[in-house]
């Protein structure tokens, strides 16, 4: 069972529009609401985890009576947003996350409703959904019949833009590749990556490129008064400039992995942490531009789709420091970008790291 997403820009009209902003606000505030009394309860029972446990939480329907304009809304959205911080409170009490944030107006505006007798439907350049009735759409893909309809998710860009993303489900008998080209890849600051066989994904660096129009921009914004007309008018010349990157960025990446995954069988990459990373050494700014996580996101379901694999090294592997020759370590400095061995064997220190990663790929698939 695979799940297929389909993306479609969202034409509401003004009555649309408002009932969208209305629907984001009670979103955010039922999550908000119920993050308050989670948060109250977790500092009251901390040192007791299994009475912590034991507590009882608050649902979307406990503040319908005291907040009657969350009937307004769709009450699936209201649900998920509840889903949604179960989900960030288990991942925070697994370790995999801090704790829960209260969601703010400046963070992404977007809502989940699932589709419950018909509710939801796809026809003839429109989209149904719960309490908008039929909005106007300009789909992107069009979904095969067999596909059936799970969810979507709306959301609205900070220019303004609307986004609606269509999940289906699918029945598709997947079988293991075997396994016979295989690929190791580097991450690299600037090209993204540096692969097995010697070539570099030379990522463009888009927001590099950008910063100075960013930057400008963004000048001409701060000298604007907030909330006036022409300060509305620059906030959108800022939101389309880095939307432009964002989209320039995902494409890029969606590119990459689709090569990646029609050449190779298995593709093998470190296990990063890709936060870590963004707050060594002065690295944000490269670690967030080339966007190593969605690209390693978007090669796993594309490598899966084929029955292929995605193969994830430890972290800790000395990928750098060995020579992909002899077998030997030394230490490396972060300046030094060409690998030099003992035994005579000087090759690129992002190539050599590439072949020690694809074969340790090899030998944990030999094991498995």
């Amino acid at each position: 069972m695979l799940f297929f997403e389909c993306g479609a820009c969202q034409l509401p009209n003004k009555e649309q529009s408002a009932l969208l902003a209305k629907t984001f606000g009670c979103v955010r505030f039922v999550y908000n609401k119920m993050l308050a009394e989670r948060k109250e309860m977790y500092e009251k029972f901390k040192n007791d985890k299994e009475s912590l446990k034991k507590q009882k939480f608050p649902t979307p329907a406990k503040y319908k009576s005291e907040f009657p304009f969350l009937k307004e809304v769709d009450s699936l959205a209201l649900a998920n947003a509840q889903m949604n911080l179960q989900t960030a409170y288990k991942n925070f009490f697994e370790g995999n996350a801090d704790f829960p944030k209260f969601k703010n107006r400046k963070a992404k505006q977007s809502y989940t409703t699932n589709l419950v007798n018909g509710n939801i439907e796809l026809k003839d350049g429109h989209i149904k959904l719960p309490k908008l009735k039929l909005v106007k759409i300009k789909q992107h893909r069009e979904i095969p019949a067999d596909y059936k309809l799970k969810s979507c998710t709306i959301s609205r860009t900070k220019s303004g833009k609307y986004y609606v993303s269509v999940l289906t489900e699918y029945e598709k008998d997947i079988q293991p590749k075997t396994i016979e080209n295989v690929i190791g890849l580097d991450f690299a600051m600037a090209e993204l990556y540096v692969s097995s066989e010697n070539e570099k994904a030379n990522y463009p660096r888009y927001y590099r490129v950008m910063s100075e129009k960013l930057a400008k921009a963004g000048h001409i914004l701060s000298k604007r008064k907030k909330g006036s007309a022409r300060w509305n008018k620059q906030r959108l010349v800022v939101a389309k400039l880095h939307e432009k990157v964002a989209n320039q960025r995902m494409n890029f990446l969606h590119h990459k992995s689709k090569e990646l995954a029609s050449n190779f069988d298995a593709v093998v990459i470190e296990d990063l942490n890709m936060k870590g990373m963004s707050q060594a050494l002065h690295f944000g700014k490269s670690v967030h531009d080339n966007g190593w996580g969605m690209f390693t996101t978007f090669l796993a379901y594309k490598l899966k789709e084929q029955g292929k694999q995605l193969v994830k090294i430890d972290k800790w592997f000395p990928s750098t420091k060995k020579c992909s020759c002899c077998g030997a370590e030394k230490p490396v400095k972060l300046s030094e970008r060409t690998y030099r061995c003992s035994c005579g064997y000087v090759a690129d220190r992002d190539y050599n790291s590439a072949i020690n990663i694809k074969n340790e790929g090899i030998r944990l698939l030999a094991l498995s």
